[in-house]
């Protein structure tokens, strides 16, 4: 094949999700150097910064024998598709480059601009601004009203997780996503004290790098126990909070709830004696056949140990109150 005398055919593509008029060098050197340069998609948003810098585009959709043709005595075509790009047009190429009875210019995929780690997330947002403002039930929804699904589909995050099934961990963490995309995007919308998307990955981005001192900052942490307790002594100063149970939301199951009082106790290292002793081993049956009798007799043992749980927080601060005299 003589590629003076067949020429060449570039398409350029381009990532929605990067600004418009970032493009890689590689792609300002193909369109400053084509003989012509197509675009079938008028709205294209790279259009109005490709012609700001001084590159001539033409609004036109050739079809595969007419950008063959237009590259012939050696000549240069960059094709801008759409960004969804143009299957019937690299279809036509492949079945003329198939035939054998066309001499075909150098074919080369150019990707002007590339998606950054996380650039889907910007897809995500845009969606849930699009059904926010156009699905009935979405746009009536609130954060209360939503809050039963946050639990719903952390509970089932945490299923996938102990299943071990990729495809459906995949799934349910976007699930979790949705959650907090649409409540940053009803928050949007308060009159009195609105914050977006944005808003919550700074603060959260802050919060992350205030923690974490010893990878943004100076100070060291040689285990991950180092790391623990710089956390909460950290999360303490921030927080001001006057016992180790303030931030343990109530409204977690018993069992969890239990559980997370016990962790605070011990990493306070304060002396609260348990409601009544016991031992370690068969505690998940023990546990179990204790469900079993309440449930027979009529007693709902979420709610027993949620009751048993809140006494115990009481017992807590004043042993806090105690060691404070």
């Amino acid at each position: 094949m003589n590629a003076d005398a067949s020429g060449r055919i570039v398409l350029l593509t381009t990532s929605h999700r990067v600004a418009p008029g970032l493009l890689s060098w590689p792609a300002w050197q193909a369109l400053r150097a084509a003989d012509r340069v197509l675009c079938p998609d008028p709205a294209h948003p790279q259009l109005p910064y490709l012609r700001e810098a001084g590159v001539e585009v033409e609004e036109a959709a050739p079809d595969a024998h007419e950008l063959v043709e237009d590259c012939a005595g050696g000549r240069t075509v960059v094709l801008i598709p759409s960004g969804e790009g143009d299957q019937e047009l690299t279809d036509g190429l492949a079945r003329l480059a198939g035939s054998g009875r066309v001499q075909m210019p150098d074919l080369e995929l150019l990707p002007a601009s590339y998606d950054l780690p996380g650039a889907r997330l910007l897809d995500l947002v845009q969606v849930m601004d699009t059904i926010r403002a156009e699905c009935p039930w979405s746009s009536a929804q609130t954060h209360d009203g939503l809050a039963k699904y946050g639990i719903e589909e952390a509970y089932e995050l945490v299923e996938a997780i102990e299943a071990g099934d990729r495809e459906e961990l995949r799934e349910e963490l976007g699930d979790v996503l949705l959650q907090v995309v649409f409540h940053a995007r009803i928050a949007e919308e308060d009159t009195e004290e609105p914050f977006s998307i944005d808003d919550v990955a700074g603060t959260i981005v802050e919060k992350l790098i205030h923690r974490h001192p010893h990878v943004f900052g100076s100070e060291t942490a040689e285990t991950s126990e180092d790391v623990k307790a710089h956390w909460l002594r950290t999360k303490a100063v921030e927080k001001q909070r006057d016992s180790v149970t303030d931030g343990i939301p109530l409204g977690q199951p018993a069992l969890a709830l239990a559980a997370k009082l016990a962790s605070r106790v011990r990493t306070a290292g304060l002396d609260v004696p348990l409601p009544e002793s016991a031992g370690a081993a068969d505690l998940g049956e023990r546990l179990l056949a204790l469900a079993i009798r309440a449930e027979a007799d009529g007693t709902d043992p979420e709610s027993a140990l949620r009751t048993a749980a809140r006494a115990y927080r009481d017992t807590i601060r004043a042993a806090e109150d105690e060691q404070a005299d």
